[in-house]
């Protein structure tokens, strides 16, 4: 800014030029409330003489502060008092709500119900184990396969085992031989004993004709009509016929014994045939046996073996996991348990879904405490005795449908909370269903 005066003794005013107006900077906008508070201080501070300065020219920045004097900013501040006030109302208001809303919960509800967070899925877990050895052959499921009961879930290589079993076949088809041989040697042999009870009749009919021959000789040699030596040989016939008979009754005898030995021999056959198809039996077990097959259903897991390995008698396969009947254990403190009823609603809700919420039922409670199952039992007789809080484990059913939908999975951490009141005992004859969280 360029400034002319003339001072002489009539104080006339000079003539001041004035340049173009420049830019206002924003650091000089920002401190339009400072300079309409200095302006109004400058206000009250008094004018210098004309006779010493001549009145300045308004620059840019006074004109700005000028305008921003005129704003009324004393009226907003009551404004803004009146709507802090309005939203403070409203907050106390809305946590007057919510302590309402939480008062009544716990005294409806809340004071009822008995959680813990010490709580897990589980469920049945099978694991399937080579019954025979031998080379796997083929594996034809992976992990995590959902299998039916009698799918295939490993072969065994079964070449000794088909040998074995036709081995053993043969050995029965023999045997079956012996014993029809057997029988039909028990038929003639009773064929034999029939054809000595024939020669028994035709002895003893020679042994009466010989008696009677005697008798008569007998009589012509009393009277002198017959010769002795007719007599004698008489009587050797008679006796002759005699041993005859007592031959027959012997042979008979010895006919029926063989009957008897045959029939042994042809039961120690048959017991033989027995015992060659229970090995027949055996073999034919072993054979299938080289295909192990899952027993229930589940989904296939922890598979232990591939293609080409060697298995011993007993060595671990893999594990089959039923989804479709897993149930959760809780492990409630000793102090909570006193208030637990089988029956009882329980409300699982599961870390790893946190949208569902599943309702299910207190189904049983464990016979003895965690501890006294552990590997190391406690001794509290011993040492220095330290009173600790004890779990006990509580097993709660999980409704058929929510296990069959396969979300829950054994090993899995629930928080489980038990709702003691006597009216809210479930009714175990109907179905319990799985609620969405958003629908509480």
């Amino acid at each position: 800014m360029y400034r002319n005066q003339d001072r002489d003794s009539s104080a006339r005013i000079g003539v001041v030029a004035v340049p173009e107006a420049q830019p206002i900077a924003e650091a000089e906008l920002a401190n339009v409330d400072s300079a309409n508070v200095d302006s109004g201080t400058a206000d009250e501070a008094p004018a210098p003489p004309i006779e010493a300065q001549a009145p300045a020219p308004p620059t840019a920045r006074q004109t700005v502060s000028d305008a921003a004097s005129k704003t009324p900013l004393a009226n907003d501040r009551p404004q803004r008092r009146g709507r802090r006030k309005l939203v403070l109302g409203a907050i106390a208001i809305l946590a007057a709500g919510v302590g309402g809303w939480f008062g009544y919960d716990y005294v409806t509800v809340g004071r009822f119900t008995v959680s813990t967070d010490d709580a897990y899925v589980q469920a049945y877990n099978t694991t399937l184990a080579a019954k025979v050895a031998g080379y796997v052959a083929s594996v034809p499921v992976t992990d995590n396969t959902y299998v039916h009961t009698g799918d295939v879930i490993a072969t065994i290589d079964n070449g000794d085992y088909k040998l074995a079993v036709d081995s053993a076949r043969g050995k029965v088809a023999t045997q079956e031989a012996t014993v029809a041989r057997m029988a039909h040697q028990i038929s003639a042999q009773e064929a034999a004993v029939e054809q000595t009870r024939t020669q028994l009749a035709s002895a003893q009919a020679a042994a009466r004709r010989m008696e009677l021959e005697l008798n008569r000789q007998n009589a012509l040699v009393a009277k002198d009509w017959s010769s002795r030596q007719l007599q004698e040989q008489a009587q050797a016939n008679r006796d002759q016929a005699s041993a005859a008979v007592q031959g027959a009754l012997a042979a008979i005898d010895s006919a029926v014994a063989n009957v008897e030995v045959l029939k042994g021999q042809r039961q120690e056959a048959i017991s033989t045939l027995d015992e060659l198809k229970t090995a027949l039996a055996k073999a034919e077990r072993d054979l299938s046996f080289t295909v192990i097959r899952a027993p229930i259903d589940g989904v296939v897991g922890n598979r232990a073996v591939q293609t080409g390995d060697y298995v011993q008698t007993g060595q671990r396969l893999a594990s089959v996991v039923p989804l479709a009947e897993v149930y959760v254990t809780a492990n409630f403190k000793e102090t909570q348990v006193a208030r637990l009823r089988p029956g009882q609603q329980a409300s699982i809700a599961v870390d790893a879904l946190p949208e569902h919420n599943i309702q299910g039922t207190v189904e049983s409670f464990s016979p003895a405490s965690g501890a006294v199952f552990s590997l190391l039992p406690p001794d509290n007789a011993t040492g220095n005795f330290t009173k600790i809080v004890q779990r006990l484990p509580v097993r709660i059913r999980v409704p058929l449908d929510a296990a069959r939908e396969g979300l829950l999975r054994p090993g899995m951490s629930v928080v489980v909370s038990v709702n003691t009141k006597s009216s809210a005992v479930a009714d175990n004859d109907k179905p319990l269903q799985t609620q969405s969280a958003s629908a509480r």
